[in-house]
C-alpha cells in the first residue's frame, strides 16, 4: 500500500488503552482542527457501531503494544491502516511518541506516510480460527504433579511433506514482525519485517540439537498434530484454547495484511531494535559505529529523517530523465514523481476489488462500468494531484472538470477497461497524463494486475518498469500484429483481419497505445477517443516512436473538449501507409460520422 492513498482519509477510529485520556484530547483537538470525523472506543471493544465502510478511514492505537495488537486485530480484517501512538513502556511496534501526534498526523493526512503491509499468521483448528501480527504457539499443558513428563511432542508436515517430530515445550510459527520476540529468544533469526511476506516454524526449548527454524512461503500449510494435549496461543495468549491428542492444528500466513503506517517520526526498525533490544552493531545511542557511515547512508531514504518534505517514493523517476535536462528542482520531474506515486496508490484499491465486485451502475453507455473500485481510485489520484499542485487543473473521466488557473491540466483515466475490470478479466490500466496548455507532455500508464509501470516525458523516452521501448519496424501488414479498439460495425476487423497475423481488441485504449510503444504490437485503431482515453498513451507511444493521426493521415489532434470524440491510428511508423491505404471508405465515414 502506498501513503498517498491516506490523504483520502475522511474519518479517524482510535482504540484507546487506559489512562491515554491527555493524548485522546490532543488527538480530538487535531480532529476537530482539521474537520476529520473521530470515534474513540476502548480497546477490546468492537468498532462495528462506529465504522462505516463507505467512509475512507484511518485507525490510531493510543497505548503500547497490546493496544496496537487489539487495533490490528481491529482494523486488518477491514483493511484500514493502523498508526500506533506509544503510550505505554516497552513498545516496539507502536513508534509515535505523544509530542509527536501532530506532526506525525499531519504528515499521514496529507499522503507522505507509508504504509508496510505486514504478513500475518491464521491459525484453525478444533474451537478456535484466529489471525495474528506476531506468532501461534504449540506448547505443553503444565503437569500438576511435578515429577508429571514436562515436554510436548508435535508431528510438524509442511504442505504434504513431513518435517519431523518437535519434542521439547513447543513450537512457534512466527511472522517478520513476530521473529523478534518469542522466535528470537529461541534463536530463530530477525527478519527485516518491512513489506516480507514468509513465516517460520521455531522449536522452542527442543531436545534435539540439530533441530533449526525454518522460513517458509506464507503460502505453506503448516500441519501440527500434538503427541498428548497441548495449549494453542495467537499473539502472546491473546486468543488461545486447549486442543486434544492428535487434534490437527492448521497454520499458514494470513490473506489479509496488517497495514502499518509509518512517518519519519517513527523509529527506523534497526532503531527500534537497538534501543528495545540492545542491538549491538550500534552505539548505545543508535549512531552508527562507523566514522565514515554517514556518507555511505547518504540515499534520498537514510536522509529524509524528520523532513516530510523529501518523503518520496519514485526512484523510478531516475532512469527516466536526467539531470541535466530536468535538474531536481525541475517542476516536470515533480510532476512525474506525483504521477508515478498517484498511479501506484491507486491500484491497491482496485487489485484488492478486482474480480470482486459487488456493486455496479452504469453510466450513459452501457458498456462503460463504473464501480465502487472506480471511485476510490479517482478519489486517490485527485487528492494527491491537488494536495501537491492546488494551482492545476483536473480533468477526470470519474469526477469531471476542475478549471485551472494557470496552463497545466491533469487528464486521469482512473480506470482504464472498466469492464474488463468487472468481469475479472486483467487487461486493465490507471491512465494519467499532465497538459501544458493543452499538449500532454507526461504519460502514465500502471497496470496493477501485472505492476507494468509505462512512463514517458515528451521530448525524451518510454520506459516500462526501468527498460526503455520503442516501436518495431515491420514494413508489411502481412507480418504485422493490429490492435483494436471499439469497432461497432466490424469495418476495420474485416479490412485487416486476413491481411494480417491478427487484430486483437484488449478494451483499454491506455493499454493499446503501450502495447504499440514496446512493440507487442504494430498498430492500433480506435474507432473514437475522449481525452482522458489517449492523453498518457499518446506521450508514451511518441516517446517511442509511434506514428498518430486520424483515420486520413492528419496528425491527431489532442484537445480538452469532454463532447470531442475522435479517431485514433497509431502504428510503428513505416507501417503506417498501408494502414491508411486499407481504411476504406466505410471505416473512415463510420468514424467521421460519430466525430460528427
Amino acid at each position: 500500500m502506498h501513503g498517498r492513498r491516506l490523504a483520502t482519509t475522511e474519518a479517524l477510529i482510535a482504540v484507546v488503552s487506559p489512562e491515554s485520556q491527555g493524548v485522546l484530547d490532543t488527538l480530538e483537538s487535531i480532529a476537530a482542527d482539521r474537520d476529520i470525523g473521530l470515534e474513540a472506543v476502548d480497546v477490546g471493544t468492537d468498532i462495528d457501531r462506529v465504522y462505516d465502510e463507505d467512509t475512507a478511514t484511518l485507525g490510531v492505537t493510543i497505548g503500547g503494544d497490546g493496544t496496537f495488537f487489539e487495533g490490528v486485530k481491529t482494523f486488518a480484517p477491514r483493511g484500514i491502516p493502523v498508526l500506533g501512538v506509544n503510550t505505554g513502556t516497552l513498545s516496539f511496534l507502536a513508534r509515535v511518541e505523544p509530542e509527536d501526534l501532530d506532526a506525525a498526523l499531519e504528515e499521514t493526512l496529507s499522503g507522505r506516510a507509508t504504509v508496510d503491509n505486514r504478513q500475518q499468521v491464521a491459525v484453525k483448528t478444533d474451537g478456535l480460527e484466529a489471525t495474528g501480527l506476531n506468532e501461534v504457539m504449540v506448547q505443553h499443558v503444565p503437569p500438576q504433579s511435578p515429577i508429571d513428563r514436562k515436554v510436548t511432542r508435535l508431528d510438524v508436515f509442511a504442505n504434504d511433506e513431513y518435517v519431523g517430530e518437535f519434542e521439547g515445550t513447543g513450537l512457534a510459527v512466527s511472522t517478520p514482525t513476530g521473529s523478534t520476540g518469542i522466535s528470537l529468544s529461541a534463536n530463530g533469526p530477525i527478519h527485516y519485517p518491512v513489506n516480507n511476506q514468509s513465516i517460520q516454524l521455531v522449536p522452542l526449548h527442543t531436545h534435539q540439537i540439530g533441530v533449526r527454524p525454518v522460513v517458509m512461503a506464507p503460502s505453506t500449510e503448516i500441519r501440527v498434530y500434538p503427541v498428548g494435549p497441548a495449549i494453542l496461543q495467537v499473539d502472546g495468549g491473546r486468543m488461545y484454547t486447549t486442543v486434544a491428542e492428535d487434534d490437527e492444528i492448521l497454520i499458514t500466513g494470513a490473506e489479509t495484511p496488517a497495514h502499518i503506517v509509518r512517518t519519519s517520526y517513527d523509529d527506523h526498525f534497526f532503531t527500534a531494535i537497538t534501543k528495545k533490544l540492545g542491538w549491538d552493531v550500534r552505539s548505545e545511542d543508535g549512531r552508527p559505529l562507523r566514522p565514515d557511515a554517514d556518507r555511505v547512508r547518504r540515499t534520498r531514504f537514510a536522509r529524509r529523517g524528520r523532513d516530510a518534505g523529501s518523503l518520496s517514493t519514485s526512484a523510478d523517476v531516475a532512469h527516466l530523465l536526467d539531470e541535466e535536462s530536468f535538474p531536481p528542482e525541475h517542476p516536470i520531474r515533480r510532476a512525474l514523481e506525483v504521477a508515478i506515486e498517484a498511479a501506484q496508490s491507486a491500484g491497491e484499491p482496485l487489485r484488492e476489488l478486482h474480480g470482486r465486485v459487488e456493486s455496479v451502475t452504469y453510466k450513459t453507455d452501457k458498456t462503460d462500468i463504473v464501480t465502487e473500485a472506480d471511485r476510490q481510485a479517482d478519489r486517490i489520484i485527485t487528492t494527491t494531484i491537488a494536495t501537491e499542485f492546488p494551482d492545476h487543473g483536473i480533468f477526470s473521466e470519474e469526477s469531471g472538470h476542475r478549471e485551472r488557473s494557470g496552463p497545466y491540466t491533469w487528464v486521469i483515466d482512473p480506470l482504464d477497461g472498466t469492464g474488463n475490470f468487472a468481469h475479472g478479466n486483467p487487461n486493465y490500466a490507471i491512465s494519467i497524463a499532465l497538459a501544458i496548455d493543452d499538449t500532454p507532455v507526461i504519460g502514465v500508464v500502471y497496470v496493477p494486475e501485472t505492476d507494468e509501470l509505462f512512463a514517458a516525458v515528451d521530448g525524451g523516452e518510454a520506459w516500462q518498469n526501468g527498460n526503455p521501448l520503442r516501436t518495431t519496424s515491420r514494413e508489411r501488414l502481412d507480418e504485422s500484429m493490429l490492435l483494436s479498439g471499439y469497432d461497432p460495425d466490424g469495418s476495420f476487423l474485416a479490412n485487416f483481419y486476413q491481411q494480417t497475423r491478427g487484430v486483437r481488441r484488449l478494451g483499454s485504449a491506455a493499454l493499446n497505445l503501450c502495447y504499440l510503444a514496446s512493440g507487442s504490437a504494430d498498430a492500433v485503431w480506435e474507432y473514437d477517443t475522449y481525452p482522458w482515453d489517449v492523453a498518457a498513451g499518446l506521450v508514451i507511444a511518441r516517446a517511442a516512436g509511434s506514428r498518430v493521426t486520424d483515420a486520413r493521415g492528419a496528425p491527431f489532434a489532442f484537445d480538452l473538449e469532454t463532447d470531442t470524440r475522435k479517431e485514433l491510428l497509431g502504428s510503428n511508423g513505416p507501417l503506417h501507409p498501408s494502414l491508411l491505404s486499407h481504411l476504406d471508405s466505410g471505416v473512415v465515414n463510420s468514424a467521421s460520422r460519430q466525430d460528427g
